[in-house]
């Protein structure tokens, strides 16, 4: 049995030591630190993305704006699969949304929003051919999924407190047909 003295002397040199001080603070630190990381690289990627999407989607839709689309009768899927060409490093064709209108004017133009009140994502788009005069707005989606949402940085507007949250992107051209 060790006597009081040399308890107390084990205890003294116990709290003197600062060796693996830096591992138990960096241990405090560390979950908060990497959340951070992860959510600056997520809002990164979101941002790279959408910019992807709205490259590619001014890029399709200037074939509409000259006519191209048009004179060569695109359908639908043959103008999603142009646009899913020029974004398919990032994004999963089947999973892109297109929707063009056709508007008599830009004083005419409506666009609703593809969010239901409840956060659910609503696919009720069309692809309305044009002629040379008509004003055209092509909008183009894709539901984003997120991952750090789970740490508490929630940039989540599609199911938002599910398991799938996700976030939609979307790009949007608005033009007059070329003669």
């Amino acid at each position: 049995m060790m006597s009081p003295a040399a308890i107390n002397r084990s205890l003294r040199r116990f709290r003197r030591n600062q060796r693996g001080s830096a591992a138990v603070e960096f241990a405090f630190i560390a979950p908060m630190f990497f959340a951070l990381i992860f959510a600056i690289i997520e809002s990164a990627l979101v941002f790279f993305a959408g910019q992807v999407l709205e490259t590619g989607t001014q890029d399709s839709a200037r074939l509409m704006m000259t006519h191209q689309a048009q004179d060569s009768g695109m359908t639908q899927a043959q103008f999603k699969t142009d646009l899913c060409n020029r974004v398919a490093v990032l994004f999963a064709c089947a999973n892109i949304y297109v929707d063009v209108k056709t508007y008599t004017s830009f004083s005419t133009v409506t666009i609703t929003d593809p969010i239901d009140g409840s956060g659910n994502f609503v696919n009720n788009f069309t692809y309305q051919s044009s002629n040379p005069g008509d004003t055209v707005v092509v909008r183009a989606f894709y539901q984003w999924p997120l991952f750090v949402t789970k740490l508490g940085y929630n940039i989540a507007n599609i199911g938002r407190g599910t398991s799938t949250p996700y976030r939609l992107l979307a790009a949007t051209a608005a033009f007059q047909v070329e003669p």
